[in-house]
């Protein structure tokens, strides 16, 4: 064991858990006012759901020895036996609660293309049931040393197949099959607090740092870079978000640049311990331009997608994992080598692994929901979403102002 790579990805680990209440706050601010509770409640299960499924049965789906190339061996239920053995350098223990806390995120992000109409119950079971059927399968397929996408040779540093194509993909499909919001797209469902989304994307940020050099397990220059290299592309696709926002609509927006911010964390998550800064800069202007032009045209392209998820995380995560086959530096990292260092089938074994991530989370997405549907509904009755999602399935409101039109009147005075 290693004394600074241990301490090193124990404040990883607390930085990666930031994420997901930062993911609440920013997904909560871009919703209704009637919806913020809900929203923001489908993170926080997510912490609890993930975290339960992935001890008791994920982690050794995933990372269990004895498996095969599609699933890893049962010897680790429960997270049997793992005290006292090592992942690299590091306490195996502390290696599972930094996959713990992936599997969380993600999950909670898949919840931004179903809000409002989702019903929690459902989100809950489906989640819980998605971790391990399609999460911890591909996070076997990418990251153990016997997974299949691994043994090919794919470079996905922190995460762009197995957290963004596969949430983006989850979610386009969750929302395909819930169908579209009341009134969608005549209605416009307008974000309720932009000082939330701001605040939210600063933790989602800061939490990014720890996402993806804690990807390294090592406190080494690897790490340093995924750094460097995490919050240059960040701040190239902000900038670029807000070029376009001036250029097709005369003023750049809080939104706009939040969004272009995540778009840029989410695009260099599988590059950034491979590539240059340089390679970075590239990365998010590409990502946030590919991302900026499907938000604008996402009425014509997608199902409701509420919260863009597919065009913020599945098509930027898409960007990111190719350009890692393009741009994947040996001087960064003697694992990997892109086209523009002379391995042109990098860039064929990147896009392999993208279309497997998309197809097992698209397939098994679509399966889950029909089995949960079976079980319990999956969506609000139209009554209840005209209430408001918070009233109807928590019986709490976020702010005094978003009273329901059911609710009791308050008399003041001589009214």
């Amino acid at each position: 064991m290693n004394g600074a790579d241990t301490a090193f990805i124990l404040v990883a680990c607390a930085l990666v858990l930031l994420m997901t209440p930062g993911l609440a706050i920013f997904y909560g601010g871009l919703v209704r006012a009637q919806s913020v509770l809900n929203t923001m409640m489908m993170s926080f299960a997510a912490m609890g759901v993930a975290s339960v499924a992935w001890v008791a049965v994920g982690y050794t789906l995933a990372f269990g020895p004895g498996g095969n190339a599609l699933i890893g061996g049962l010897s680790q239920v429960g997270l049997t036996g793992t005290a006292g053995q090592l992942t690299g350098t590091i306490p195996t223990p502390l290696f599972a609660v930094f996959q713990i806390l992936f599997a969380v995120i993600t999950l909670a992000v898949v919840s931004g293309s179903v809000v409002e109409r989702m019903r929690f119950p459902a989100f809950v079971l489906f989640g819980a049931l998605w971790v391990l059927v399609v999460y911890a399968p591909l996070a076997h397929w990418v990251w153990a040393k016997n997974g299949w996408l691994a043994n090919l040779g794919l470079l996905d540093f922190a995460g762009g197949t197995v957290v963004e194509v596969a949430s983006g993909v989850s979610g386009l499909v969750a929302a395909l099959v819930l169908g579209s919001r009341l009134g969608y797209p005549r209605v416009a469902h307008v974000p309720h607090s932009v000082p939330l989304v701001l605040l939210g994307t600063g933790l989602l940020w800061v939490g990014w740092l720890g996402f993806n050099a804690g990807s390294a397990l090592a406190a080494n220059g690897v790490a340093a870079s995924a750094l460097l290299n995490t919050n240059t592309a960040a701040a190239a696709a902000l900038l670029t978000w807000m070029l376009w926002d001036q250029v097709r609509g005369g003023k750049p927006t809080a939104i706009g640049a939040a969004t272009g911010a995540v778009v840029g964390l989410v695009a260099i998550t599988p590059a950034c311990g491979f590539v240059t800064p340089g390679g970075a800069l590239l990365i998010g202007a590409v990502a946030s331009t590919v991302s900026f032009f499907l938000v604008a045209n996402k009425h014509r392209l997608f199902p409701d997608d509420a919260l863009d998820v597919f065009a913020c995380h599945g098509a930027a995560g898409i960007v990111g994992t190719l350009l890692t086959g393009v741009l994947a530096s040996p001087e960064i990292n003697p694992a990997g080598t892109g086209l523009l260092a002379g391995n042109a089938g990098q860039v064929g074994v990147q896009l392999l692994g993208i279309v497997a991530a998309a197809a097992l989370a698209g397939s098994g997405t679509f399966v889950l929901l029909k089995l949960v549907a079976l079980i319990t509904p999956l969506r609000l009755s139209e009554r209840q979403e005209t209430l408001g999602i918070d009233l109807a399935e928590h019986q709490e409101e976020g702010y005094q102002e978003a009273q329901s039109p059911l609710a009791a009147p308050v008399f003041v005075g001589n009214d």
